[in-house]
């Protein structure tokens, strides 16, 4: 495990943004660069990723999932829910039932 780059073991926004420089519509590259700044409850400039990542992968089902995890921290609870119901219908379409299940269980959640 110590020949593994530090990269792979903890990414850093630093270590991410250099990587989207090779590739500004990496998908994955986008969703951790969300991920990242969610973690830091930068909840705005996750989001900003998140969408860039559904823009450059709309099937990347887990970036809605976590998308409307930072709205609904942000008290966005109406675009969380649009979000959300965006994902399942990619989640749907794509036949990715775990995905479906884990936005369902958070739209029901908002409803409590």
């Amino acid at each position: 495990m110590a020949l593994l780059p530090r990269l792979f073991l903890m990414p850093s926004i630093e270590a991410l943004q250099k990587l989207l420089e090779q590739d500004p519509a990496d998908a994955f590259v986008l969703y951790g660069l969300a991920h990242e700044y969610a973690k830091l409850s930068q909840h705005d400039t996750a989001v900003g990723y998140y969408d860039r990542c559904i823009a450059a992968d709309a099937g990347y089902c887990y970036a809605y999932y976590h998308k409307a995890r930072s709205q609904q921290s942000m008290g966005k609870v109406d675009d969380a829910r649009k979000t959300i119901n965006a994902g399942i219908k990619v989640a749907k379409k794509a036949g990715d039932d775990h995905a479906e299940y884990e936005l369902r269980a958070l739209l029901e959640g908002m409803d409590d």
